[in-house]
Formats: C-alpha cells, sequence, structure tokens
C-alpha cells in the first residue's frame, strides 16, 4: 500500500478517480506476492503491480470499468485459463485480483495509519450479498465499518486475530446458509519494519547496509560514544548513545520491530533481551555461542523470564551459511531476520501456530 499512496494522494487532489487492485490470493508462480497493489486513476494514471506486467493490461481495463459503474470485481487467472495465455500470464500459476473504485473513507483511515506506523486489518468481502462491504480491525480490539450481515464478524474474528498475530494477508472462505460460501479478504498492513541493533560493533556496519538496501528503518544503540558514530555508520537512520534497555524501552517496540544483540557484554545483553521478550517485536537474536548463549539463558531464567519468552530468542543469531567475515555473518543475520518476517525459520515453513 506504502508504494502508491503518495500518487493516490496527488490524483485525489486534482481531482480525479481512482481505483486500486489487489493480489488477494497466488497459487505456484507469481512475480507480486498477496496483499500487491496497482492504483489507476480516470485519467489513465497508473501506480504500482499486481504480476510484474503479465495481466496489467487486463486490470486496468477492468479498473476504468469499476469507476464508472461502481461496481468492484474478482478477476482470476490461472495456467489452465485460455485468457491467462492472451493477455501474457505466461508465468506459471494462478492469480487472483480484486478490483474496485477507492473508498475514500476507509482510504483516509489506512493512510493515517500507515503514516503512524500503526498495525491494522481490513476485512473485505468478496462476494455473495455483502460484496464489496468493509470492515477494520485493530489488535486492541477496536473496529470500524460494517460487514452488514449478521453473524459473520463473530465467525470471522478469530481468523482476523490470527491473521494480525501472524502479519499475513489470506483469502479466507466460510460457509453461509443463503449461498454455498462466502470468500472474505483479509489483508494485514503491518508497521514499517525497524531493524534495531544493540552494539554498535564491526558487523553491525554491514548488517546495517544490507537492511536499507531491503527497506528497514536502522536504528544502532550503543552506550559507548566511540563505538556509535556517524563515521562508522554513515547510512544509519538514527544512532542512539545510550544504556541499551533504556533505549529499547523508549522506542515501544511493535510487530514490526526486528532486535539484533551483538554487544557481546551481559551487562548490556541481558537486560536488553529482557526489555525485547516483554515486547511483540517479530524477531529476536543474539550473537554469541551455544555455550554462551545458554548460560545466558540460566541467567534470564533466574531472572523469572519464563521459557516460551526464551524460546522466541535466534541464538546464535543468523542463518548457517557457513559465513566467515562480518559481511557475511551480517548477511546471515538479514537472511535469517527475513525467513522469521515472512514465516520461515532456517528454510522451513512454520506452522501458523509458531510463527
Amino acid at each position: 500500500m506504502r508504494d502508491i499512496v503518495k500518487d493516490v494522494n496527488r490524483w485525489l487532489q486534482e481531482g480525479k478517480q481512482v481505483a486500486v487492485a489487489t493480489v488477494v490470493q497466488v497459487y505456484g508462480s507469481a512475480l507480486r506476492g498477496v496483499g500487491s497493489k496497482m492504483a489507476c486513476s480516470s485519467a489513465g494514471d497508473i501506480s504500482g503491480s499486481v504480476s510484474g506486467g503479465c495481466i496489467e493490461g487486463a486490470v486496468y481495463a477492468a479498473a476504468q470499468a469499476s469507476m464508472q459503474t461502481g461496481q468492484p470485481c474478482l478477476l482470476e487467472y490461472g495456467i489452465a485459463n485460455e485468457e491467462a495465455w492472451e493477455i501474457g500470464l505466461a508465468c506459471g500459476g494462478t492469480i487472483k485480483v480484486w478490483v474496485e473504485s477507492l473508498d475514500a473513507p476507509v482510504y483516509t483511515i489506512l493512510e493515517e495509519n500507515l503514516e503512524a506506523g500503526q498495525l491494522l486489518a481490513l476485512a473485505t468481502i468478496l462476494d455473495g450479498p455483502g460484496k464489496g462491504r468493509k470492515k477494520l480491525f485493530w489488535p486492541d480490539g477496536r473496529t470500524q465499518g460494517d460487514l452488514g450481515l449478521p453473524g459473520v464478524e463473530e465467525m470471522i474474528l478469530p481468523r482476523v486475530d490470527t491473521c494480525l498475530e501472524n502479519l499475513e494477508s489470506k483469502l479466507e472462505q466460510f460457509p453461509m446458509p443463503e449461498q454455498a460460501e462466502m470468500r472474505l479478504f483479509i489483508e494485514v498492513f503491518p508497521p514499517l519494519p525497524r531493524l534495531i541493533v544493540v552494539g554498535a560493533v564491526h558487523i553491525a556496519i554491514p548488517l546495517v547496509a544490507f537492511a536499507k538496501i531491503l527497506g528497514y528503518t536502522t536504528i544502532v544503540i550503543d552506550a559507548r560514544s566511540a563505538f556509535a558514530t556517524r563515521e562508522r555508520f554513515p547510512a544509519v537512520d538514527r544512532l542512539i548513545v545510550q544504556w541499551p534497555s533504556e533505549a529499547l524501552a523508549n522506542l515501544a517496540l511493535d510487530p514490526g520491530a526486528c532486535v539484533v544483540i551483538m554487544t557481546h557484554d551481559d551487562k548490556f545483553d541481558i537486560p536488553a533481551l529482557q526489555v525485547a521478550l516483554n515486547s511483540p517485536a517479530r524477531y529476536i537474536g543474539i550473537l554469541g555461542s551455544a555455550t554462551t548463549h545458554a548460560r545466558r539463558m540460566q541467567e534470564l531464567k533466574t531472572l523469572g523470564v519464563s521459557e516460551d519468552q526464551l524460546q522466541r530468542i535466534h541464538a546464535p543469531v543468523g542463518l548457517d551459511l557457513g559465513a566467515f567475515g562480518a559481511e557475511e555473518i551480517a548477511l546471515s543475520i538479514i537472511s535469517e531476520v527475513t525467513a522469521v518476517r515472512h514465516g520461515h525459520a532456517h528454510g522451513v515453513v512454520l506452522p501458523m501456530s509458531a510463527r
């Protein structure tokens, strides 16, 4: 969503109508994942992409029609669909795209929450009597909107909560008394990813560089001012010279936060781990050998950290790439962070309950 907001805002200010296409389901090969968006204006402007080019022409035509009629539609193209070949979907797989005119009130709320870095989910009915109806959900239980179908909201709430917990957008199906099923797209808008590095050590320099390339907001924390300098970290978004546990507590760690601790000094690392483990941070990793980590685990237990909390720690930090040197170790760390953010660990897809 964030990649089209600037253009959408400009078109709205220019008085143009806007339609938005969203990938709601993908099977097999696809260049763009669930949640990818393409916006079109009534003047023919285009922003974003839903397939990397394969079906953009067909989606554009559907978007123009939606603006004229006010009716949303669900497009589906697959490798077995002859029309898919005609429009260029020759890369394999199946893709479903929801196309609709922009809902201005909902868009305003989404934009405000994206700007504030707030986590929320948007549920949209894709077929049946309530087609096109929407409702917003926040993790704290707040909601806004009305799906207009008795009993539906109570039925879908557990799946909305699961999607929010996993930061995962998903097309869900529900049995309905007056139709075979109802398809509902639950779209999660996660907070911006932040990589927070505790310890301005040598490995942190390439780690921050990799994270910046991948779109993270980067923060480096170290109580030692000689290490936390702009000369050593010219690209970092924020340098904090402060006791790490105090700095982490002030950063309001959210599900978009990924914390990597690498000072290799227990007086910094143990308190920092405690703060991170008491937050909803998406990833918590720490540098050090298995022996060192086992000792840390024992100390944390004596401080009252639960077994479930301890299981959240990734240690030794990073995927086993056989890494050697600061750059390769940094690569192994950012690779593991990426895997965990996308529901994978060590190349294995995690079950929902473990994500």
